[in-house]
């Protein structure tokens, strides 16, 4: 019998990894592994693991580096996958290539990050009950934990389509009997979670919890969730959800779109849910060649290769960004905070670096490695980059009310979402349709792992991703690891058969 059964297997044997993690609200930094049977008996023990359920999100390395925005923007037509060659990271270059297969794929590790904040959120759910503590601390963390475990199976359900929905712990004689559920029954449950989340959640967090669920990020979710399954008679319901979030009086947008991504200005007016990396923990490379820390890696990643000059330390040259999008851009006052012309600095003498693979010359803005947060002191500073993702802001959701009440018949109210997103950056007034809803998304949104999910959930995939070699019909979703089949009831998508 293979030893390799789902993934979520080995996660349940008896014992839950505490790990410290890369949240600034962190002051618990448990040590080593505790047995599950006996933890959770107070509320310190709790917290920890709920901090442990956050963990997942800021995972960077599974099987591979597994940046969640390096390995989603070179599905999209916005980058490639770059690197040094066709064989860096071959796990990236097989979806930017569109050359999938269930041994060959970004897909365990995208299984992986979740299937382990799953397990976690699970069995965090399975012992809160019984802790004595706080009831309204304990309401939140079981509000947040939900929130989590929605977060997690919104990812899945859109990358594979057919997964196993799993909600309490399985006993071991389980595991290979698990099946994959419909996709609706998946959306239910993620609904479930978010509608059941919401009421416990804070309006706000204190300045030491950057990085916690609040009301208005699983409000956000649920809108996102609602909108991606394309169906228009829920659409006023998905609007009525964004216009809580954009009316809110905790968020608003920045005067200058380049601060929403600086490390220095961190979980600003903007952000609605944001990932947190920091430099403060010690980054090393461990025995087997795996980075450890708590920095962003993906700002290493996608940093220009073998760069000398200002401004910018050497980073290994993936996700160079493509031509389409740069000659957009350029026209658009959003360019200089979201694409670095390397090319140019050269040809004034005052840079050079190394062409690497599929190289355009232009380069990602939003998190190149700037010199000015490079991290001194111990460990090794290329682990250590502070800057964090944002994974809802205000603009993202700004938009997303527009498209919603297009779609819903409201082109009027539309309108001032769309303008609002474009006066920002002094751009005039278009008609709030959806083409221009969707344009407006690719110029705000660019490099931030976005566009490929809304090429896939708008119908614009086969026709926008045809140059890299994407099959309609096939390429809307990931194979099923080919390692999560062995020995169990999982079926493989059957565009991968």
């Amino acid at each position: 019998m293979k030893k390799n059964v789902l993934y979520i297997t080995a996660l349940i044997l008896g014992s839950i990894i505490l790990n410290s993690c890369n949240k600034d609200w962190l002051d618990v930094k448990p040590k080593g592994t505790t047995l599950e049977a006996n933890y959770y008996k107070n509320a310190d023990e709790a917290f920890t693991g709920v901090v442990s359920c956050y963990d997942p999100l800021g995972t960077e390395w599974v099987k591979i580096y597994a940046s969640k925005i390096g390995m989603l923007n070179s599905a999209s037509d916005e980058c490639s996958a770059g690197g040094a060659s066709v064989t860096d990271i071959p796990e990236w270059q097989v979806w930017s290539n569109y050359t999938l297969e269930p041994a060959k794929g970004p897909q365990a590790n995208f299984w992986g990050r979740n299937f382990t904040g799953i397990n976690r959120t699970n069995t965090l759910l399975s012992k809160l009950d019984a802790v004595t503590m706080d009831a309204s601390l304990k309401a939140r963390f079981l509000a947040e934990t939900k929130f989590l475990r929605a977060y997690y199976y919104f990812d899945l359900v859109r990358l594979f389509k057919n997964v196993p929905l799993i909600t309490s712990l399985l006993a071991p004689a389980d595991f290979f009997n698990v099946e994959q559920a419909s996709p609706e029954a998946v959306y239910a449950q993620i609904e479930k979670d978010l509608t059941e989340a919401i009421p416990d959640l804070p309006e706000v967090v204190a300045s030491n919890e950057g990085g916690r669920a609040t009301k208005m990020a699983a409000v956000a979710l649920l809108g996102k969730v609602i909108l991606w399954q394309n169906d228009n008679s829920r659409m006023m319901e998905a609007a009525e959800l964004f216009e809580q979030v954009n009316t809110s009086s905790n968020y608003q947008l920045l005067d200058n779109y380049a601060d929403i991504f600086r490390p220095d200005n961190k979980f600003n007016a903007e952000s609605i849910f944001e990932i947190s990396y920091s430099s403060v923990a010690v980054g090393y490379w461990n025995n087997y060649g795996v980075p450890v820390g708590e920095g962003l890696i993906y700002t290493q990643l996608c940093g220009p290769r073998g760069y000398s000059g200002p401004t910018y330390k050497a980073g290994w040259g993936f996700n160079p960004i493509n031509l389409d999008l740069v000659g957009l851009l350029k026209v658009d006052p959003r360019y200089k905070s979201t694409v670095l012309n390397i090319d140019s600095l050269e040809q004034a003498g005052v840079a050079s670096y190394e062409k690497g693979y599929e190289n355009t010359g232009y380069f990602i803005a939003k998190w190149a490695p700037m010199t000015e947060f490079l991290a001194s002191g111990s460990g090794d500073p290329i682990l250590m980059w502070p800057y964090n993702y944002i994974e809802i802001r205000l603009a993202d959701t700004y938009l997303m009310e527009a498209e919603a009440l297009v779609r819903a018949g409201d082109a009027g109210r539309a309108q001032q979402w769309l303008d609002a997103v474009r006066a920002r950056v002094g751009l005039p007034s278009v008609p709030a349709t959806l083409d221009n809803i969707y344009k407006e998304r690719r110029l705000e949104l660019a490099t931030e792992g976005h566009r490929w999910f809304d090429l896939v959930r708008t119908g614009k995939a086969a026709e926008a991703l045809q140059f890299k070699g994407f099959v309609p019909g096939k390429h809307e979703v990931l194979p099923i690891p080919l390692e999560e089949l062995n020995n169990t009831k999982l079926k493989q998508n059957e565009a991968y058969l």
